[in-house]
Parts: structure tokens; sequence; C-alpha cells
């Protein structure tokens, strides 16, 4: 029997067994991310339950929250707290929300640092958010009058397409950073089922797409990737968000997210609740980390999109104390290795990119004064 939409990219009993809890309980916005590659699944053997986790310095780090029916909640946590304390792990979940958070705000067995925020729409809104924004209709109109067009592609012609594969390799070419996992994983394109692709192309030639993965029980969308390749012209990304969420409204759907904007100070709480050493550490990021991950342009970039809301995004760590180690766990978790290898490997791409450019323009220049 051919695989339909919903088999795409499921190639396990584990796998298909967390996507049906993932579609019955997920509340978080990263909830479907937890069937992407690299990923552990760890179930509850007590009742339907299902938390995504990686392993990083000791430490389990869970991506948002545990999978399960919200009066359960509680105890899946402590239930998997525990299985890691045996295992002599501790537990940080990193990107949890509203639920979560309300679980141990104030508890003394845990600490929570505010990572930043999420911004929300509700889709019905958005062409009358998008009536009052003459700028940003002037980007789509930038990228149209190149001739960019958008389309939804089907998940049995986006899986493993070449077009699209090529265009992400393109994109992943252009970070600062080696490539990054956990919820920042960009490969998607082997499981798309429930997954919507909207692709842009440019005569014919596929310039970006976008990946959004189902939030189920807020009955909406994450948009969880946007892949821009050397050939789009400016506005291509806007033009393909105004298609997807245009897309999304018609079936009458009630949520949709860009996902977390980190250092985000946009939520309504202050990130002066966190440690002063992790204050510290955060600013300088954010202040001179620009070389590897600009914070206030990707802030820039979704603020435009006028936002209903800021939703507050935190990571909470099972000790009484919220450690650097906790922080090097989640740098791990997102590097799959050394985070100091990662940084010092960009730097090295950097530096010989910078030597490149420099032999480049001396030679132009000598060719010049013959």
């Amino acid at each position: 029997m051919a695989a339909t939409r919903h088999e795409i990219g499921f190639d396990s009993e584990q796998l298909r067994q967390a996507r049906e809890l993932v579609l019955r309980y997920g509340w978080n916005a990263t909830a479907y991310q937890i069937i992407n590659p690299g990923i552990e699944l760890w179930f509850s053997p007590i009742c339907e339950a299902v938390v995504g986790f990686v392993r990083a310095h000791n430490t389990l780090v869970v991506a948002g929250a545990p999978v399960c029916a919200p009066e359960r909640l509680a105890d899946v946590a402590t239930e998997f707290e525990q299985a890691a304390r045996r295992d002599g792990k501790s537990v940080c979940y990193f990107g949890a929300e509203a639920r979560l958070e309300a679980l141990y705000r104030g508890a003394a067995t845990h600490s929570m640092v505010l990572l930043g925020a999420q911004p929300t729409w509700r889709p019905p809104n958005w062409l009358k958010i998008v009536s009052r924004r003459a700028s940003l209709r002037a980007q789509f109109n930038r990228a149209r009058n190149k001739l960019v067009s958008v389309g939804e592609w089907p998940s049995s012609q986006a899986a493993g397409h070449p077009a699209l594969q090529a265009c992400l390799q393109e994109w992943l070419a252009t970070r600062g950073l080696p490539t990054m996992h956990f919820l920042v994983e960009p490969q998607t394109l082997e499981r798309l089922a429930d997954r919507r692709v909207f692709v842009a192309e440019l005569k014919g030639q596929v310039v970006g797409f976008l990946v959004a993965s189902p939030v189920p029980r807020r009955n909406g969308w994450l948009i969880e990737q946007i892949i821009r390749g050397h050939g789009a012209p400016n506005g291509t990304a806007e033009l393909m968000i105004d298609a997807a969420v245009r897309a999304i409204a018609e079936e009458e759907s009630e949520y949709m997210t860009l996902g977390l904007s980190p250092l985000s100070r946009r939520a309504a709480l202050s990130q002066e609740e966190n440690p002063l050493w992790l204050r510290w550490l955060l600013s300088w990021a954010r202040a001179h980390g620009r070389r590897f991950y600009n914070f206030d342009g990707l802030d820039a970039f979704k603020t435009k999109f006028q936002p209903e809301q800021w939703e507050p995004v935190f990571a909470i760590f099972n000790e009484p104390h919220f450690s650097p180690a906790a922080l090097y766990a989640i740098a791990e978790a997102f590097t799959r290795g050394s985070p100091i290898k990662a940084v010092a490997g960009a730097l090295l791409k950097a530096a010989q990119t910078e030597v490149g450019w420099f032999a480049e323009r001396f030679r132009i220049t000598g060719e010049q004064n013959k």
C-alpha cells in the first residue's frame, strides 16, 4: 500500500506513537518538534505521555514540556525526573511555556530563567494586520515584482525534494555557527507528515521554503523554518509567511507563532528575575554575538508583523539554582557536542572568509593599478 500523507517519514513504532500523542495532547508550540531527528523519546509506563529530550552534560534537556493531558502534567514531569535521577541525570525543560511555568513558579525544588518571548497571532486577524502595515505590503510587492510566487507543496512532493535540499544547503552555508540541532533542527524534510510546506519559486526555480508544524491543542501552527536560497529577492521570506498564514486562516486555525525570539524583552516579564551572572552573560551575547546570531535582527523581523501577543518562554531546571552547568547543557543540546569547539570553529570560518575577502580586494586593486 502506498504511504499516505500522514505516514511520510515515520519509519519506527516509537515515532508513530509519539506522533499520535502529540496530535492528541500537543499544546506547547514546540510539541511536534519532538519527532525531529536526534531527539530521544521517553514514554510514561502509567499514562499516555511522551517526553522528547537530548542528553547533554549530565542533563536531559527536554524539548518544551511533557506531552500529555493537562491534568497529568505534574505527575508525568515528576515521573520523568525520577527516572532521570535514577540514571544520575538532571532535567532542564527548554522552551517551557505557561503551563509548566505555572507548575513550578516559586517552587523551591526548581529554578527558572526567562529565555525570551515568542510572538503569536490569531490567523483570522491576519488580513486586518497586514492592511495596516504599508511597509509590510511593500516587502510582499518587492518579491512579487521580481516574479516570486509562493505555493503549498504536498508532503509527498516536498519530502526529500532535491531542489528544497539544495536551497537548504545554500542557507546553511551562510550561517555564522556550524549547523545547529535540537529545536532548530534543519533536517525536517524527511519527516513532513502533518507539516505544511510553502515553496517560493522564481522563474520555475526554488529560492526558498517555509515549514509549518501543528500545535494541535491550540488549533494552530508553529512556523518552524524559513529558508532562503542565494537567488531569493528581498521580501521572499515575508511573502512566504503571508501565504502560509492566509492558508492557515482559511482553515479556521486560532493560533500561529514564529517561535522563540531569544533574549527578546517584549514579554510582560522582566529578565531581572534571572541570576545576575546569567543577565550579564546574555547581555554580552546580545551586544557582541552578532557574528554568530543576530538576536536584535531576529526580534525586529518578527516584530514588523505586528504580533498580537508576546508569550514568555522559559528554561526550567530541576535544581534549586540555575547553574552555569545547566546553561552549558542547553548549549550542548543545540551543538551536539562542545559549544566551545563550535564557537572556535565559527571564529576560524569567519577568519578564513575575511582573509579571502581581503585577498580578493588586494587582487582587484592590483589589477586596477597595472
